[in-house]
């Protein structure tokens, strides 16, 4: 494990344990084990389901994963979504002006 022994291990715990408390410690955890778990289900998510990838289904899959974080970013962040509709206005405008 990255070449530390025992002993720097607890060093490195009791450290944090020093610096964080004893009883933030199960707060910490709990919150790094949900981080874990949601990015492991976000990268579930987007991974493709079949393994074959032809040109036409790759700009598709790379599609529908951009559209997959996109969702899911404006689900967690609402400001996320008025920017991209005045994103999408601004791309409507260099159009007409071209």
């Amino acid at each position: 494990m990255f070449g530390l022994g025992t002993t720097e291990l607890l060093i490195i715990g009791g450290i944090i344990l020093l610096i964080f408390g004893a009883k933030r410690l199960p707060e910490i955890g709990k919150g790094l084990g949900g981080a874990i778990k949601e990015f492991r289900k976000v990268k579930q998510d987007i991974t493709p389901n079949d393994g074959k990838e032809s040109s036409k289904g790759k700009h598709k899959e790379e599609t529908s994963i951009e559209n997959t974080l996109v969702e899911k970013v404006v689900k967690e962040i609402p400001v996320v979504k008025k920017g991209l509709a005045i994103k999408k206005k601004a791309e409507k405008i260099t159009k007409i002006i071209k």
